[in-house]
């Protein structure tokens, strides 16, 4: 009988075809989990800037509406010295947690960006004021308040036609300019006629961001009705 012969095969063989020992795994499975958790953490990072960059995107685009509607109302304020009108601009200084917080009431012609065909529109009354924010400490309303000028009495309670146009206010700053010096209120009623309008008005808005810092605007508005108290 022939005897059989064994195969025998290199030790670098055999351990070539060798499995992980447990300790291989176990480290395998550490370094899987910290690249896991360094790629989600990139993620939370992109994903919570595309928040941020969104959110701070759309106050910025409504605080720049506000603005622009607020200026153009001013450039139409009334002053028509050879035309019987309803002459009003009453800018009234105030502070909140000690934060310029003013409010202004005028007359205009140019309520909401509208336009007439022919002439000029009838006159609307319009009214910036401030309140507090019942769902955000710190943080104020900014209400707009219309009305037709020909009512001897500005509307009360549902009859008023208020609305929010800003529910993230910090801070409300509007100055005069006279010819002379700037001064933190008006009041149109203790002027003679046809001078009963400001040559300057400044704004200054800060609102709130959540997440991010706050965002101010400034502009200033020439009123064409107006002309150099001298």
């Amino acid at each position: 009988m022939r005897r059989r012969r064994s195969i025998s095969f290199p030790r670098s063989v055999m351990r070539a075809t060798r499995g992980f020992t447990l300790l291989e795994l176990m480290v395998a499975i550490a370094i899987l989990g910290l690249v896991m958790t360094m790629v989600a953490e990139s993620f939370h990072a992109v994903a919570s800037s595309k928040v941020h960059a969104e959110d701070r995107l759309a106050i910025d685009q409504s605080a720049r509406l506000v603005m622009f509607q607020l200026g153009n109302e001013l450039r139409g304020a009334v002053q028509t010295p050879f035309t019987p009108s309803r002459v009003m601009l009453l800018g009234q200084a105030r502070q909140q947690n000690f934060q310029p917080m003013d409010a202004i009431t005028f007359s205009t012609l140019d309520p909401g960006h509208s336009r007439y065909i022919e002439g000029f529109g009838p006159e609307v009354t319009i009214a910036y004021t401030s309140a507090p924010n019942p769902n955000h400490r710190g943080w104020y309303l900014l209400e707009r308040t219309q009305f037709s000028s020909l009512l001897t009495s500005p509307p009360t309670g549902q009859a008023a036609n208020t609305v929010v146009v800003a529910d993230n206010l910090l801070s409300l700053h509007i100055r005069y300019f006279d010819g002379d010096r700037w001064t933190e209120s008006w009041d149109s009623s203790q002027l003679a006629p046809g001078r009963m309008l400001p040559l300057e008005i400044t704004i200054d808005l800060r609102v709130a961001s959540t997440g991010s810092v706050p965002l101010t605007l400034s502009t200033a508005v020439a009123p064409p009705m107006a002309y150099p108290q001298w």
